[in-house]
């Protein structure tokens, strides 16, 4: 869904041209404009908020500091005005609509796109706009307003966003179906010691689950690889005797076939990793994202009580 700038002044339009062109004469002809004119609104619209919007580099223009906190503001304003248009067509039976989405890869794989499914089996006119982007990242579209639903995992709380559904998944240690580990009801880190690691990388919440496993053990482990992306992880877990520690969500299909054993493992130093799907507080949800939020709940269980 393309959003309608027209709502906005002259001014405003030709600055979003620029900012997203990267100078007067690219944005004249996305316009279909002479380059005069681009530059006259530019000049007039920082002359009237007396702050500079653009520093020249080089040949081009690069939003300032003001520049871009202006450029987000409108932005965000203009998804708020589509939001409100969407809504407007809802009333008529939800028929349209749109859902800003992020995610972590994990739940890209199997349990978002079924949910997904049955969400457009009951309202398929809606849109969604989805990323894929690690657990940080998830958060901060929500908490920025770039999001309308995120799903993430974390260990800790998240403080000022609304949680929609939690589940705690524990940590274990992911094996091809060969391995001579696989057959093993339940292992303990201590079990792994002498196995090539697969370690989710710095910054992930697995990594801070496992954390503290790795940081009193660290001299002995036999680490093969540091990874952000847990569909490679298991990708290299499969093609060779390496062990991943991951939970068990993303590789559903995988260990249905066979492909892969998942061992949860019984340290009590782990940390639990949380899947959390989270939503802004603060602001109303539209009716597309309040039925896609109350179907999580459907299908996924009510795992919290509403505000």
């Amino acid at each position: 869904m393309r959003i309608d700038t027209t709502i906005l002044s002259t001014a405003f339009r030709y600055f979003l041209a620029v900012a997203d062109a990267g100078s007067i004469r690219a944005a004249a002809r996305e316009l279909n404009i002479v380059s005069s004119a681009v530059n006259r609104q530019i000049l007039l619209l920082e002359e009237n908020l007396g702050i500079r919007l653009f520093d020249r580099v080089g040949r081009g223009l690069r939003l300032s500091e003001a520049g871009t906190l202006l450029a987000r503001q409108v932005r965000e304003t203009l998804d708020r005005y589509d939001d409100v248009v969407s809504e407007l067509d809802t009333l008529r039976g939800l028929r349209r609509g749109r859902i800003r989405i992020a995610t972590v890869e994990s739940i890209s794989v199997e349990r978002l796109p079924d949910l997904l499914a049955e969400y457009w089996h009951r309202h398929p006119g809606i849109e969604v706009v989805l990323t894929v982007a690690g657990a940080d990242e998830v958060t901060r579209r929500v908490d920025e307003g770039q999001a309308d639903v995120g799903f993430t995992f974390s260990t800790h709380p998240l403080e000022g966003l609304r949680l929609v559904h939690e589940e705690t998944h524990p940590v274990g240690a992911l094996m091809a179906a060969g391995h001579p580990l696989a057959d093993r009801v339940t292992l303990s880190f201590h079990d792994l010691i002498e196995e090539p690691l697969v370690l989710p990388a710095r910054g992930m919440s697995l990594r801070t689950a496992v954390e503290p496993l790795l940081a009193a053990r660290r001299r002995d482990l036999k680490v093969r690889a540091e990874l952000n992306s847990l569909r490679l992880m298991s990708a290299l877990v499969r093609r060779s005797r390496s062990v991943g520690f991951l939970t068990n969500v993303g590789f559903e299909r995988e260990l249905r076939s066979g492909e892969l054993v998942w061992k949860p493992l019984t340290d009590e130093e782990l940390v639990a990793d949380r899947l959390m799907v989270i939503s802004r507080i603060g602001t109303i949800p539209g009716l597309a994202v309040a039925a896609f939020t109350d179907l999580i709940e459907e299908i996924w269980g009510v795992s919290l009580p509403r505000e």
